[in-house]
C-alpha cells in the first residue's frame, strides 16, 4: 500500500464545511476574491489571450466557462485558461516552507469543476480548504526546487485530491487519479531558470489541468500505476531524492480540520513573494534620500530569496516581465525610482528604461546566513543605501503587509480587487461580484458566480 496516496485519498472524504471554522471559511472567500481580481488584472496580457483562444477550441460533456467571456469549453481547458490569467501577474497568494507554493493557483480549476458538476458554494469552499491543506503540508514534507523540480508538482497533487472530492470520487478512484497525475506529469524547474518566459504563468495551470483530466479518467475506470509515491521508482525516491518527512501528513491521517490556509500570505505588491519585504524597505528609504546621491545599494537577504530572485546575470538585465518580477535587483531599483510598485512597473517600456538600467548596476545582493534562521516564518530583507558622501541609510522588513502575521484587511483586499478589475468592469458590476464572492457559501450553484464575471474585453 502507498501510504501517502492512502492518507491523501482518505483525508479527502473527512473534510466537511461544518468543521472548517469561521476563520477558514472567511479566508477561502478572501482567496477567491483575490484570485478573481488577479485574473482580470491580467486579462489583456498575451499569455492570457492565447490561453483563452486555445481553450475555446475544446468542447466536452463536462463544460465550464472561460471567465469574463461566456465561452464554454471542456472543464479542463476552462480551468487552464482561467488559471493562466490568475497566475500571470504573480500577484496571487503564497505559502512558504521547505518548498514555496501558490496554493490559489488551484482555485480557478475548482471553480470550473464546481460549475461543470453543478456544485454548491459550500462544496467549493470545502474543496479549496482541502487543496490548501494538502498542498501546504506537502511543501512542509520536502523541497523540490533543490533537486530541479518545480513546486507545481505539489499544486497538481493537491488539485487532484480536491477535484476528486468535488467530483464525488471514492477513495480508490482518488488514489488512481493521484497516480495518473503523478507518474506521467512531473514538471521541471527550468520554467523558472534563466530568462523567464510566459510559460511561467501557465505551468501551475497545466499541472492542474493534468489533475482534472486524471480525475475524469479515474472516474471512467482507468487505473493508475501502483505506489506512485512510495514505490522504488516513485515520487519520493525519484523527485524528492528519498528525503521526505511524513510527519506533516500525520495530521491529515488523523482527520484534523483544514487550517493551513491561515498560514498563507496575500500579496500587497505584484512581485515574487520573497521580494515583498524588499519593496517595503526600499519605499521607506526613498523618502530619505536623493537618487543622485546613491553610490551603492546592498540588499542583504536569505537563501531562498538569494537563490530564486537574487542571483544570475539575467536578474541585472531583465528583458521580460516574467524575469523582472523575479529580479530582486530590478524590483529594488524600480521601487526607489518610482515610489510604488504596480502592474506598469513591469511593462517592457519600464523594464528597458535608462534610469532603472543605470541604477540596477549599483545594486549588490548578498546572502546573509544569519537571516536564514527567520525563514520561512518571516521573509527578512535589509537594504543599505551607501551615499556618495560616505553616509548610509538602512531599512529592514520581514513581515510585509499581507503576510499571515501582518494580514491585509478586508478593505485593503477589496481595494486591490477594484484596482485590478477597474479596466474590465464598471463599479456597479464589481460591487455585485464582490457581494457574490463574500456570500459564496449561500450559492446553490457556483455557476451563478461565474455568470456574474461575464464582461466585454476592454
Amino acid at each position: 500500500m502507498d501510504e501517502v496516496a492512502w492518507i491523501l485519498s482518505e483525508y479527502a472524504s473527512s473534510v466537511s464545511y461544518n468543521n472548517l471554522g469561521e476563520r477558514v471559511v472567511r479566508e477561502v472567500k478572501r482567496r477567491i476574491i483575490d484570485s478573481v481580481g488577479c485574473y482580470f488584472g491580467g486579462w489583456g496580457a498575451e499569455p492570457c489571450r492565447v490561453s483563452r483562444e486555445v481553450a475555446g477550441l475544446f468542447r466536452g460533456r463536462f463544460e465550464a466557462e472561460v471567465w469574463g467571456t461566456g465561452i464554454r469549453c471542456s472543464v479542463d481547458w476552462a480551468g487552464f485558461s482561467n488559471g493562466v490569467a490568475v497566475r500571470y501577474l504573480d500577484f496571487n497568494d503564497t505559502y512558504l516552507s521547505r518548498e514555496p507554493l501558490h496554493p490559489s493557483d488551484i482555485i480557478p480549476h475548482l471553480i470550473a469543476v464546481a460549475q461543470a458538476f453543478s456544485r454548491s458554494g459550500r462544496e467549493l469552499i470545502e474543496s479549496v480548504a482541502l487543496a490548501y491543506e494538502v498542498g501546504c503540508r506537502l511543501c512542509d514534507s520536502a523541497s523540490l526546487r533543490v533537486r530541479g523540480w518545480d513546486h507545481v508538482n505539489y499544486t497538481m497533487i493537491a488539485c487532484a485530491v480536491a477535484v476528486g472530492r468535488l467530483m464525488g470520487l471514492d477513495g480508490e478512484k482518488i488514489r488512481n487519479a493521484l497516480s495518473i497525475s503523478v507518474v506521467p506529469h512531473m514538471a521541471m524547474r527550468q520554467t523558472r531558470a534563466g530568462e523567464i518566459t510566459m510559460w511561467k504563468a501557465a505551468a501551475a495551470s497545466n499541472a492542474c489541468r493534468n489533475a482534472v483530466v486524471s480525475c475524469l479518467m479515474a472516474q471512467a475506470g482507468m487505473e493508475g500505476p501502483v505506489e506512485p509515491f512510495t514505490g522504488r521508482m516513485g515520487f519520493i525516491r525519484q523527485v524528492a531524492g528519498g528525503v521526505f518527512d511524513m510527519e506533516p501528513l500525520m495530521r491529515l491521517r488523523d482527520g484534523a480540520p483544514p487550517s493551513k490556509i491561515l498560514e498563507t500570505h496575500i500579496k500587497y505588491y505584484p512581485v515574487e513573494y520573497h521580494a515583498q519585504s524588499a519593496v517595503e524597505a526600499a519605499l521607506r528609504i526613498r523618502g530619505r534620500i536623493r537618487l543622485e546621491d546613491i553610490d551603492e545599494i546592498v540588499v542583504e537577504t536569505f537563501e531562498a530569496a538569494y537563490s530564486i530572485i537574487g542571483s544570475g546575470e539575467e536578474k541585472w538585465s531583465p528583458r521580460t516581465r516574467e524575469t523582472a518580477d523575479h529580479s530582486l535587483p530590478y524590483i529594488v531599483a524600480a521601487s526607489l525610482i518610482d515610489g510604488d510598485v504596480w502592474l506598469d512597473t513591469f511593462s517592457i517600456d519600464r523594464i528597458s528604461g535608462e534610469d532603472v538600467g543605470n541604477l540596477i548596476k549599483r545594486v549588490k545582493v548578498v546572502h546573509d546566513r544569519s537571516l536564514d534562521t527567520l525563514y520561512p516564518r518571516e521573509i527578512p530583507n535589509r537594504i543599505k543605501v551607501r551615499l556618495k558622501d560616505g553616509g548610509t541609510v538602512e531599512e529592514y522588513s520581514s513581515r510585509p503587509r499581507g503576510h499571515a502575521l501582518n494580514p491585509m484587511s478586508d478593505r485593503e483586499l477589496e481595494r486591490k480587487f477594484h484596482r485590478l478589475v477597474a479596466g474590465v468592469m464598471d463599479e456597479e458590476r464589481r460591487d455585485n461580484l464582490l457581494r457574490l464572492m463574500w456570500s459564496v457559501d449561500k450559492l446553490e450553484d457556483v455557476g451563478v458566480l461565474v455568470e456574474a464575471m461575464r464582461t466585454e474585453a476592454p
